[in-house]
């Protein structure tokens, strides 16, 4: 891994990144912490996307730290709060979330704020706490997070409700839909407010037979109460972008603005699931 540092090289246990992350924490100093990307992998949240990166770390300025070809440590005037994951030391999960904000893009920002509420590793009180300081990345976790909700499921769920909200069309998570005897039907990943539509990410879990046998039963059961179910591949969310907005303006009844496909092309430019977005953070990440 680095000087002195061994691993086995065919090992492929699932707990492979806490044991390279044990390893670094051979050449830091005790305060030291891993933060960023790197914390919340070690935290098993939802990452945007896979991109190569250094280990992230954070010390104090007073504290000695290595200079090593894989880790970018990040010196902090003050300690930064911490606390102790699978034997690790790492920055808590609202000071995470700031570390990340420095780099990342506000669509990269929400899908690991949504893993964080889900996951229960913080409060939205602990993210405005961590927003207020005068710090890099603060403003921009500022911006992102009323975005965030805790009930989604999955990062793309994450990424279809981000699609809608930067076409300005009101959703509501993880509706539960009922029939006119008020028994349950179904709950969705995003409900189009004010329509009878719920749009949903189909993953690759939807493949398998007895999860379709559920699916078409499910389905008939949304038809039957006078729904419509629409769902998504992430393809489709990555660039079939234009249909979907243009395909909710017709069910509106509103008129197609270029602006609402802008937005959202703009997002996802910016984010690591697009080449230009992971090219972004790697040049700063070198430099």
């Amino acid at each position: 891994m680095s000087r002195g540092l061994y691993l086995p090289r065919a090992d492929a246990s699932p707990r492979r990144v806490a044991e390279e992350l044990a390893a670094w924490s051979l050449v830091l100093p005790p305060c030291a912490g891993f933060t960023s990307l790197t914390s919340a992998e070690l935290r098993g949240w939802w990452i945007p996307a896979t991109v190569e990166h250094p280990v992230f770390v954070c010390v104090p300025k007073t504290a000695a730290h290595p200079q090593r070809s894989g880790l970018l440590v990040t010196r902090h005037p003050r300690p930064v709060p911490t606390e102790m994951v699978d034997g690790l030391r790492v920055a808590t999960a609202a000071e995470t979330l700031l570390a990340a904000a420095r780099d990342l893009s506000p669509l990269d920002l929400v899908i690991l704020g949504d893993a964080a509420l889900h996951l229960g590793a913080c409060t939205v009180e602990e993210l405005w706490a961590a927003a207020a300081q005068r710090r890099n990345g603060a403003p921009r976790l500022r911006t992102i997070i009323p975005l965030l909700h805790g009930m989604s499921e999955s990062p793309w769920e994450s990424i279809l409700r981000l699609l809608h909200l930067a076409a300005g069309i009101e959703v509501e998570p993880q509706k539960v839909v009922h029939d006119h005897l008020s028994r349950f039907v179904a709950r969705a990943d995003l409900w189009l407010v004010g329509t009878r539509r719920i749009h949903e990410y189909d993953g690759e879990v939807h493949r398998d037979a007895a999860v379709h046998r559920a699916d078409l039963a499910r389905d008939r059961r949304l038809i039957e109460s006078g729904w419509q179910r629409v769902g998504f591949t992430s393809a489709q969310l990555l660039y079939e972008g234009a249909a979907i907005i243009a395909g909710i303006d017709r069910l509106l009844g509103r008129t197609w603005n270029p602006r609402r496909l802008t937005r959202w092309e703009s997002l996802l430019n910016a984010s690591l699931l697009r080449p230009a977005g992971r090219a972004r953070v790697q040049r700063r990440w070198t430099t």
